[in-house]
């Protein structure tokens, strides 16, 4: 499973603008809804039903967090850089300003839990974080998640 399998850099966003972990999350899901043509609401649902889990708060001021949607097609992956880190009730109760969602088919199977280690092990990374912290634009961002991906993370 690699980052390029996930992702590309039309689903990277900069900067984006949400004041609450709901709010990321509609945002989120709206991106994700234009990406897979999927309903907006549908996505946002299985994503707070994830998080009555427990958090997807991973720590470090990243979040992952990930559901599975019967309609879709195959594992997609959306970026984001906050304009301001948030609150998102973080096993380390720090604040969030790296957030990558994953969605992945009903029937994706162990597949799902490929991808989501993989995004984990690439975000572990404290250099790679700072990096991606640092980068001003989509293609920085891009480049840094598939070039550290093809590091080894």
């Amino acid at each position: 499973m690699e980052i390029t399998d996930l992702i590309t850099p039309e689903n990277v966003i900069l900067n984006l603008r949400a004041t609450s972990k709901k709010q990321a999350l509609q945002e989120l899901s709206q991106k994700a809804a234009k990406i897979t043509g999927l309903p907006e609401r549908a996505i946002f649902d299985v994503l707070l039903e994830r998080e009555k889990l427990g958090t997807t708060g991973v720590g470090s001021g990243v979040a992952i967090p990930h559901g599975k949607l019967e309609e879709l097609d195959h594992l997609r992956g959306i970026f984001a850089t906050l304009e301001k880190p948030i609150d998102f009730e973080a096993i380390d109760e720090r604040p969030v300003d790296l957030i990558f969602m994953l969605l992945a088919p009903k029937s994706a199977g162990t597949d799902h839990l490929k991808a989501l280690a993989r995004v984990s092990r690439l975000l572990r990374d404290e250099a790679t974080c700072e990096k991606l912290r640092g980068s001003d634009t989509v293609e920085a961002i891009y480049a840094l998640l598939i070039g550290a991906d093809d590091a080894g993370g």
